[in-house]
């Protein structure tokens, strides 16, 4: 590494300002007020982390053009590089240009050096064709308020499913896949939009986990009555937080913590590669673009689910980028462009004659909560469906709910009179429901007709219960009543609980809130110097070079090219090195001449040229040292 670094100094030390520039405008991260000198800058430059971060920003030509340099060694010039890769001068100028300009690869005569790249190591033994740009028409006027509303309109059932029934999620962190798709099953949506969903509800503080289970927050009320574009704000919001790297093929555990930014970058660059004038013609062909222009960020798959991500988000449609994409990329007022775009809240159904409901646009909390108990969401559309079934209708009778009650409260959001099939139907389930009754011995299963509980106790389903009668309309139960109405249920009957005095109970839970993740902290990193700062840090340093060279003197030139070239000599055998060199006289110096070998030679320097020491031994021999590999400087008798 110190010869690497050593090079690379060499090689900066012949820029001018204006090229130092340009190096520091695409290293930024090494860009310190606190540099002294070029030397400085070559350490910085080849710090792996440093580099690493350069080579996210190559491109595949210029990826592929650094491994072929990587590969052939000593023997890299810019005919056999080109004969490697089988491309032409200007394909290899341009690529090399772009290596240049982070100072990832030079020139050093006739041969090119490189920085210690790990990534382009791999990089394959043939030059990647730029793929053809991606074909663009004018943007037309499209309205993204659909897919936005099926996306918040999703996240609302979700946060009502963790509320009603269980999304079990690990201790470790992170839901499991089989979860996953259980959840998504019920929710009748993919697995792919399900964890998105999920992500941007904990992302944006509405689910946090309570006792191993998903629950919504103290946030997520507050969400739910609020506007839809400041739902959707929240969401945004809570998008643009996410590093992780979507991937169909390789679903990772949700809401595992990973360290990093690439998907955050990802996300960013996707979106940046979208127009509000021109919309892409084929996303397939943008996809390729990207692949090609940035290898380390981008992979075909990958960013393919994240233009599936705007598009949920209506950050992108028909291509082209939406007011709220625009908004979100260019810092504008993202709430503002949000509200604008989702209409307001519907609250009221079409209820029909085949007992479906139908809302036009997003439903308000009222309205979706008084619907999720009736009735279960048949279409998630921008026109939705709820349909209406005996079982759904058995569900609100459950929750407390008398027939006249249930039909009140559709009467109150129904848009017009309810049809009659609809109140035929909540009649005619009121009056099946509830003609057996649990009450607790642990439990009774009473029932006016003796047969009917005959027929009970002969069902093997029910055999775990330990059922037995206690009279011909009584039976009792071993188990409690909440698990004897289950068993009941899950066969097909419709039983109620009642109390001792027999009223109804109420099956009704508080439901439970969980404590938020809370909001990662930003990566504190040292502040970046804008444009400006870096051209006054390029003149800084090329001026203090060459003030050092033209006005020093030779012992002080001298001085300064040793110290360059080798990192573990003190100041002192620095000068005194530098003394034998101008002066001619002899000096002893320690020399590592071998894996955990050093040996002590008196030698009077002669010349001194690109880190090659030649010497006059003892005897006189002439002999060539290497500056990096000297390890002491003492006087001739020392």
């Amino acid at each position: 590494m110190p010869r690497r670094t050593n090079a690379l100094a060499t090689w900066l030390q012949r820029l001018d300002q204006g090229e130092v520039a340009v190096i520091l405008t695409h290293r930024g991260d090494v860009g310190d007020r606190l540099l002294r000198s070029l030397k400085d800058l070559a350490y910085q430059l080849t710090d792996p982390d440093s580099v690493h971060h350069a080579e996210d920003e190559l491109d595949q030509g210029a990826v592929d053009v650094l491994g072929a340099i990587i590969r052939l060694g000593a023997r890299a010039g810019v005919d056999a590089v080109c004969a490697d890769l089988g491309c032409s001068s200007q394909e290899f100028g341009r690529a090399f240009g772009e290596l240049t300009k982070r100072a990832l690869a030079w020139p050093e005569g006739a041969t090119l050096r490189e920085v210690n790249s790990v990534r382009a190591a791999h990089a394959r033994p043939r030059l990647t064709p730029r793929p053809p740009a991606a074909r663009r028409r004018p943007a037309s006027p499209a309205s993204p308020a659909g897919p936005a509303m099926s996306t918040v309109d999703g996240v609302a059932r979700l946060l009502a499913h963790c509320e009603r029934e269980n999304f079990d999620a690990r201790y470790t962190g992170g839901v499991a896949t089989p979860e996953i798709r259980r959840v998504a099953r019920l929710l009748r949506v993919t697995d792919a939009v399900l964890r998105l969903r999920l992500e941007l509800a904990v992302e944006a503080q509405l689910l946090g986990l309570e006792r191993g289970h998903l629950r919504p927050t103290r946030h997520a009320d507050a969400w739910l009555d609020a506007h839809p574009g400041v739902r959707l704000t929240a969401l945004v919001a809570a998008w643009q937080r996410m590093d992780w790297r979507p991937d169909p093929e390789q679903a990772r555990a949700a809401l595992r913590d990973y360290a990093g930014q690439a998907g955050a970058e990802l996300r960013r660059s996707t979106l940046a590669a979208f127009s509000a004038d021109h919309a892409v013609v084929d996303v397939g062909e943008l996809v390729d673009e990207l692949v090609w222009a940035r290898p380390a960020v981008h992979e075909a798959r990958v960013t393919a689910a994240v233009v599936a991500e705007l598009e949920a988000l209506a950050l992108v449609a028909d291509g082209a980028l939406t007011p709220l994409g625009h908004a979100v990329l260019h810092g504008g007022d993202v709430e503002a462009a949000a509200v604008r775009l989702m209409p307001a809240a519907t609250e009221r159904a079409v209820f029909q004659a085949d007992l479906t409901a139908v809302v036009d646009g997003l439903p308000s909390t009222a309205l979706s909560s008084t619907l999720n108990l009736v009735a279960d969401l048949e279409n998630d559309d921008t026109a939705r469906v709820w349909r209406l079934s005996a079982g759904s209708i058995r569900r609100a009778l459950d929750a407390g709910l008398s027939a006249d009650e249930v039909l009140l409260r559709l009467g109150v959001v129904a848009e017009g009179p309810l049809p009659q099939a609809v109140e035929y139907q909540v009649q005619d389930v009121a009056r099946r429901h509830g003609q057996l009754t649990v009450t607790e011995v642990a439990c009774c299963v009473r029932a006016e007709d003796p047969a009917l509980l005959q027929e009970i106790a002969r069902t093997r389903a029910l055999h775990p219960l330990g059922l037995r009668f206690l009279a011909p309309t009584v039976l009792a139960s071993v188990a409690p009543m909440t698990e004897t109405l289950a068993a009941l249920r899950r066969a097909g009957y419709a039983p109620k609980g009642v109390d001792g005095g027999d009223r109804s109970i109420v099956e009704r839970t508080r439901p439970e809130r969980a404590a938020p993740r809370g909001e990662r902290g930003q990566d504190r990193r040292r502040p970046v110097l804008d444009d400006v700062e870096l051209a006054q840090l390029a003149v800084r340093l090329v001026e203090q070079e060459r003030q050092v060279v033209g006005r020093g003197t030779p012992r002080t030139n001298a001085a300064r090219m040793l110290r360059d070239q080798n990192v573990f000599l003190r100041d002192e055998e620095v000068q005194r090195l530098a003394s034998a060199l101008v002066d001619g006289r002899p000096v002893r110096i320690g020399y590592a001449s071998g894996p955990r070998q050093t040996e002590t030679v008196l030698i009077t320097p002669v010349k001194h040229l690109d880190g090659v020491l030649t010497a006059d031994c003892e005897g006189g021999a002439s002999r060539e040292f290497h500056i990096e590999h000297v390890r002491a400087v003492r006087a001739p008798g020392g």
